[in-house]
C-alpha cells in the first residue's frame, strides 16, 4: 500500500484552490461537500468555476494567489494547470504546514484525491494511487451502480440505536452480532423496503429480547469454496460470510489475496495439508469446528476449489450434524472447471469429449485406488486432482490398459494464479515434459483429446479482450513455443 487512506475533517476550516479549470471545479465541489470555507484564485476562471461562485462558503478571487494567502490552509488544491505556478504554490503550502496536491504532477502531491462514491454517512473513497485513475472512475461507476441510496440512510437510521446497544448488549462479539443482524436482518430489509415503522419495531423487540439476558451466543459454521486462486472467481455470497466471520480455518491452497477479503480482524488458524505434511488431522479439523461454534463463533471453513469436490467437505458437515451446529455450505469453482478455463482447454466439446470424469489421484491414507474400467473409456475427458506425485503411475496405468499412448495431456499448475503454468504432452512424454519444466504443484492434470484445442483457442483469445485474464496467465516459454494455431 503506497499511500494510508484516511478521511480528513475539513468542517469550517480554509481550503486554497488555485485555478479556473474544471478540475478545479471539482475540487472546490469536493470541500464544499465537507464542510469547508473555500477561497478559489484565478484572473480568468472558467465557466464551471463561475458557476460556483454564489454558493455559500465559496470566495472567488480574480487574481494569482500570494504567499499570504496560503497561510491558516488545512488544504491546498493546485489546478492551474501551469506548471511554474502550481509549483510555486506546492513550495508556499509546504512552508505554511499545509497539504497539497498539484493535479498531474504526482512529486508535488501529499495526498491522492480519490473518486469517491457519497452515500452519507457512508463514504467509499477508491484510488489508484495516481497510477490510474481512469480504472478508479470505472470501479467509482460500478459502484455507484450497485450500492442502493438508501444504505446511507439506514446508516443514520441505526446509528440512533447506538447507545442503547452499547449500553443493553455489553459482549464485544454479541454486540457485533447484534448490529449484523440489524442491518442485514429483518430490520434492515423493513427500512430499505420503506417500512421505517416496523423496522423501528423489529429492533425494539430484539433489544427487549437482550435486555431480558436473551440467548447465549448460537455458533455457526461457513463451508466456503474458495475456487482455485483467482479472487476475482469467488462467488458473492462467499465474499459476504467472509466479512462475517469470527474464526478462519483456511487450507494451504487458499491463497493470500483471498485471506486478505476476509474480517481483518478475525482470528486465523492455518490447517492446511500436502502429501505426509498435515498441519492438523482432518478429524481434529472437524472437532475444532464443533468446537469453536459451540462457543459461540462463526466459523469460516475456507477451502479451495469446492468443498464437495475432493475437498472433504461431507465429512466435515457430517461431523457439523451430528453435533447439532448449524451450517451454510457456499459452492466454489472448481479447479478442474477454473484451470482448464484459463488454460484455455474446454472439458468438453461435441468433437472430442462428450463426458467429463473427476478423480482423485489421492485416496485414504494415500493409496491409489482408480476404476480403470470407466477411465479408459473413449470420447471423455479425465481430470485428475491432486496427482502430479503419482503422474508417472497414472499414465503407465492408461498406457497398460489399451489407451494410446499418443493422447494428449495438460499439467496445470497453479491455475489462475498470475504464475499459472501449463505443461502439454501427451501420455508417452509428459512425465519427462513435467520434470523438465520443475513442476511443483499444486497442479490439476487434464486428459483426453480436448487438451489439442488448446492453441487453437488462445490464438483466438488474442483479438478477444474478455479473454485477457487467460492470456496473462500464460507463460513466457509457452508464448514462445507457440508460432500459429494449429
Amino acid at each position: 500500500m503506497d499511500f494510508l487512506p484516511i478521511f480528513l475533517d475539513i468542517r469550517d476550516r480554509k481550503v486554497l484552490v488555485d485555478g479556473g479549470t474544471t478540475v478545479a471545479a471539482r475540487r472546490v465541489e469536493r470541500a464544499l461537500d465537507a464542510g469547508a470555507r473555500v477561497h478559489v484564485f484565478d484572473p480568468d476562471p472558467g465557466e464551471e468555476v463561475l458557476l460556483l461562485e454564489h454558493r455559500d462558503g465559496v470566495t472567488l478571487t480574480r487574481a494569482l494567489p500570494t504567499e499570504a494567502d496560503v497561510a491558516g490552509c488545512a488544504v491546498v488544491w493546485g489546478a492551474s494547470e501551469t506548471p511554474d505556478r502550481d509549483a510555486r504554490l506546492y513550495s508556499w503550502a509546504k512552508a505554511a504546514g499545509a497539504l497539497c496536491n498539484i493535479a498531474d504532477m504526482p512529486e508535488n502531491c501529499d495526498f491522492i484525491t480519490p473518486s469517491v462514491v457519497d452515500r452519507s454517512p457512508i463514504v467509499i473513497a477508491i484510488s489508484t494511487g495516481g497510477a490510474a485513475p481512469i480504472i478508479a472512475r470505472i470501479l467509482r461507476a460500478r459502484i455507484e451502480a450497485t450500492l442502493p441510496a438508501a444504505y446511507g440512510r439506514l446508516a443514520s437510521f441505526v446509528s440512533s440505536f447506538r447507545e442503547r446497544i452499547l449500553e443493553t448488549v455489553t459482549n464485544g462479539r454479541a454486540r457485533r452480532h447484534f448490529w449484523e443482524r440489524m442491518i442485514d436482518g429483518p430490520a434492515g430489509d423493513f427500512f430499505l423496503s420503506g417500512a421505517e415503522e416496523r423496522a423501528t419495531a423489529q429492533i425494539e423487540d430484539d433489544l427487549a429480547n437482550a435486555a431480558e439476558g436473551g440467548a447465549k451466543p448460537v455458533g455457526e459454521v461457513y463451508l466456503v469454496g474458495a475456487g482455485p486462486g483467482d479472487p476475482d472467481l469467488l462467488t458473492f455470497r462467499a465474499l459476504r460470510l467472509m466479512q462475517r466471520a469470527d474464526v478462519v480455518l483456511y487450507d494451504r491452497l487458499v491463497g493470500d489475496d483471498i485471506m486478505g477479503l476476509v474480517r481483518r480482524d478475525a482470528r486465523r488458524i492455518y490447517v492446511g495439508k500436502k502429501s505426509r505434511d498435515h498441519t492438523m488431522a482432518q478429524e481434529d479439523i472437524s472437532k475444532l469446528m464443533v468446537r469453536l461454534a459451540q462457543e459461540g463463533n462463526r466459523v469460516l471453513r475456507l477451502k479451495g476449489g469446492d468443498p464437495y469436490i475432493f475437498g472433504r467437505g461431507g465429512e466435515e458437515i457430517a461431523e457439523l450434524a451430528g453435533a447439532g451446529i448449524g451450517f451454510q455450505v457456499v459452492p466454489g469453482v472448481t479447479a478442474a472447471s477454473g484451470c482448464s478455463t484459463y488454460a484455455g482447454i474446454p472439458l468438453t466439446h461435441r468433437d472430442h469429449a462428450q463426458s467429463c470424469t473427476f478423480i482423485t489421484a489421492h485416496g485414504r491414507d494415500g493409496v491409489l485406488d482408480l476404476d480403470w474400467d470407466i477411465l479408459i473409456r473413449e470420447g471423455q475427458t479425465v481430470a485428475v486432482y491432486m496427482g502430479l506425485g503419482s503422474l508417472p503411475i497414472l499414465m503407465e496405468g492408461f498406457i497398460e490398459r489399451g489407451t494410446n499412448p499418443q493422447t494428449p495431456v495438460a499439467i496445470i499448475e497453479n491455475g489462475t494464479l498470475p504464475d499459472q503454468k501449463v505443461v502439454t504432452g501427451t501420455m508417452a512424454d509428459i512425465v519427462e515434459q513435467a520434470r523438465q519444466a520443475g513442476l511443483k504443484g499444486p497442479a490439476i492434470i487434464i486428459i483426453g483429446s480436448v487438451v489439442q484445442l488448446r492453441d487453437q483457442l488462445n490464438w483466438q483469445a488474442l483479438d478477444r479482450s474478455s479473454h485477457a485474464l487467460s492470456l496473462a496467465s500464460a507463460t513466457t516459454q509457452d508464448m514462445v513455443n507457440r508460432t500459429g494455431p494449429k
